[in-house]
């Protein structure tokens, strides 16, 4: 099957390489016309047909059985598509994609606008990501689609604000880092992506099975939602509100422990400890 796959890169390669005219961002009629674009920045030599395989067969499409024509291929019309968009995507990772739909990263696209851009952003931004079109090729590799590589170093690719940058210095860089060796990041790696795209189990009629929510506004706001859907999957209720409502300790990444405390704990176990008194009498 590999080998195949190999074939067909190396096939669609010397069409990408004739520069045959087409338009490099729609399907393209393979039957009439050898479906290529003559755009030279959509053409590919042989090294890069090379490489984009070997991403390719290292990747979780690859042990899936995801090829070539799973992503670049119309389902209706079997033309060529040069540069698969979100519904292509959308046809696997149905419930990603609706989430990221929802979230400011995707939002426009739902709404039929341009994709978000680092330039439409509040916070500090790179200035070498100023142009990045939000979608789903943004954050994974399109051929490797590495999940390292979307927990944590495709949010610092555009994100420069203060919060973000100081996650290199928290304990939470140190557990994923530590991780490193693993094939993809586990439940114990607290990464961007742990917090900011939280994993989520949903059950159906057979099992339950685990999703990433890719809405990245939706643990923010109310703030207290991510204690219940991140914090409190290692930290007590305590301690997690008492960070998550510490601005200083979020802008600094949660480098060091909480010193805000609550008043509302102390209520809590004033109450508890006068119930307890009254049951005793």
């Amino acid at each position: 099957m590999k080998k195949l796959i190999a074939i067909v890169l190396v096939l669609v390669g010397l069409v990408l390489v004739s520069g045959i005219r087409g338009n490099a961002n729609t399907a393209i009629d393979v039957a009439t016309n050898g479906g290529v674009p003559k755009d030279p920045a959509a053409s590919l030599s042989q090294a890069e047909l090379v490489e984009i395989n070997q991403l390719w067969e290292g990747s979780a499409h690859a042990l899936a059985d995801i090829n070539c024509s799973s992503c670049h291929q119309d389902s209706d019309t079997k033309e060529l598509v040069v540069k698969p968009t979100q519904e292509s995507c959308q046809s696997c990772h149905e419930l990603a994609v609706e989430t990221f739909l929802y979230g400011k990263h995707g939002i426009r696209i739902s709404e039929g606008l341009s994709p978000l851009t680092p330039a439409m952003a509040h916070l500090a931004m790179k200035e070498s990501a100023i142009d990045n079109q939000m979608n789903c090729n943004s954050c994974h590799n399109v051929h490797s689609v590495d999940t390292w590589q979307a927990s944590v170093d495709s949010c610092l690719t555009c994100h420069n604000d203060t919060h973000s940058l100081n996650y290199q210095n928290s304990k939470h860089a140190q557990l994923f880092a530590d991780q490193g060796t693993l094939p993809r990041p586990n439940g114990e790696s607290v990464t961007c992506a742990s917090c900011h795209l939280p994993r989520q189990e949903l059950e159906n009629t057979e099992n339950t099975i685990v999703v990433v929510n890719h809405n990245n506004t939706f643990t923010l706001k109310p703030r207290d939602r991510m204690v219940k859907e991140v914090c409190m999957n290692c930290h007590s209720v305590e301690y997690s509100y008492n960070s998550i409502f510490d601005d200083e300790l979020v802008e600094e990444n949660f480098s060091q422990p909480p010193t805000l405390k609550l008043e509302t704990f102390d209520l809590v176990r004033a109450f508890e400890k006068k119930r307890l008194s009254n049951a005793e009498e």
